[in-house]
């Protein structure tokens, strides 16, 4: 009996799941990401560096990885000067993975270039505001397929 108990007890948090995210918590995910878009058309350095959390890190479809907020701003503008097109990216989805985590995916596509690529933005519920963690941008190479 005592053996029932003790395996009961250990299971449950293995069955515990983390709550779901709320709608508003996808919108506010969802403006994240919208505002850094903003803020990388209109080379606003004040307004990217408020989106990131302080240990962020970007690696980019050129192979730079940056490292931490005070590398990641100055790297977007030079990316920025580098190719200049309006950037943009069409959300292929968002799914929390603790109600404080959340992973977004998408197109990510700059005017001018015929080069299609991919981002995974990683975002982290900080008090009171959602900011991004991490994004890895790539190039896929045979496109992406949903295989579900």
């Amino acid at each position: 009996m005592w053996m029932i108990m003790i395996v009961c007890l250990l299971a449950a948090p293995m069955r515990a799941q983390a709550p779901a995210a709320s709608s508003v918590d996808e919108s506010r995910v969802v403006a994240v990401i919208q505002n850094y878009v903003k803020a990388r058309n209109a080379r606003d350095p004040k307004a990217i560096e408020a989106l990131f959390t302080a240990d962020a890190d970007q690696y980019t479809t050129a192979g730079e990885w940056r490292r931490g907020r005070e590398h990641v701003v100055p790297g977007t503008a030079r990316s920025t000067n580098q190719n200049p097109g309006i950037r943009s990216i069409a959300l292929a989805g968002v799914r929390f993975i603790t109600p404080d985590v959340a992973i977004a995916d998408g197109t990510y596509t700059i005017a001018g270039s015929d080069v299609p690529r991919w981002t995974t933005i990683v975002l982290k519920r900080e008090p009171n505001e959602w900011r991004i963690a991490a994004i890895r941008n790539m190039l896929p190479t045979g496109g992406a397929r949903d295989t579900r």
